[in-house]
């Protein structure tokens, strides 16, 4: 039973780690990360970094591989919305103040 209920467990957390592709694919369709908080990333990722070492330190895959797949598509959200991320300067230039 709790083998069925790790891999369930391990599978719904990949369909979670990659949900923030939703987000890259908002700001990808927009041109801006205006509206994403760069600081939520952050929390999460460090978050990720810990589960995953952690579930290293106990050999465990369903701990593993969910948080190696979040950390990554964490870094790539942050990355790109670093990218399409407009500068203050920018955000008063183009409202006219």
């Amino acid at each position: 039973m709790s083998d069925t209920l790790a891999v369930l467990a391990a599978s719904w957390g990949v369909l979670m780690a990659i949900s923030p592709t939703l987000q890259i694919r908002r700001i990808l369709e927009r041109r801006s990360s205006d509206d994403v908080s760069l600081r939520y990333f952050g929390v999460l990722l460090v978050g990720f970094i810990l589960w995953f070492f952690y579930g290293i330190s106990l050999g465990n895959a369903a701990i593993v591989i969910p948080n190696a797949v979040s950390l990554v598509v964490g870094v790539a959200t942050v990355l790109v919305a670093r990218r399409y991320r407009t500068s203050p300067a920018e955000t008063v230039r183009s409202t006219g103040d």
